[in-house]
């Protein structure tokens, strides 16, 4: 399965050492060259398993500026492209135009929960603390309870 990926999924899993669960997810995951630069700002290497590839149709991107960031939107493009099976994003926006377009879209919750079915966490309440206490990452109170629901931790 391809796999695309904006800036905030992966640079949360790098900042707190988890990006391993993508390879493992996923085995590689695709970025267009806005993510790779944004993740340049915070991160001095990126995993091996990361796939920098341009979008084939910059011209595309550029109505999506209107509304998203670069990163985002050449995401978007690049997972339509590549026909990806899920476009990793986080941010509401991009999340809509996104599924608006077709994608099937799984924001950093999403690999988590994947991750804990297929036996690769022991626990997402662990790792929520791990973004919370390392990361810019929020995630209000009811979204909290319903992962950990999900995850037959609460």
């Amino acid at each position: 399965m391809i796999v695309v990926s904006d800036t905030s999924p992966l640079s949360a899993l790098i900042t707190i050492g988890r990006a391993d669960l993508l390879v493992t997810l996923f085995g590689k995951v695709y970025m267009p060259p806005a993510v790779e630069f944004e993740l340049r700002q915070f991160h001095a290497s990126l995993p091996p398993f990361l796939i920098l590839q341009c979008v084939a149709h910059p011209s595309r991107v550029t109505p999506l500026r209107q509304r998203l960031d670069q990163g985002e939107a050449e995401a978007i493009v690049l997972a339509q492209e590549l026909q990806a099976g899920y476009l990793l994003m986080d941010e509401i926006a991009g999340r809509d135009v996104a599924q608006q377009a077709g994608l099937h879209v799984v924001g950093l919750l999403g690999v988590l929960i994947q991750a804990k079915q297929k036996a690769l966490l022991p626990s997402i309440q662990a790792v929520l603390m791990e973004l919370e206490a390392g990361t810019t990452f929020y995630i209000g109170a009811d979204l909290k309870a319903r992962v950990l629901r999900e995850a037959g931790e609460h």
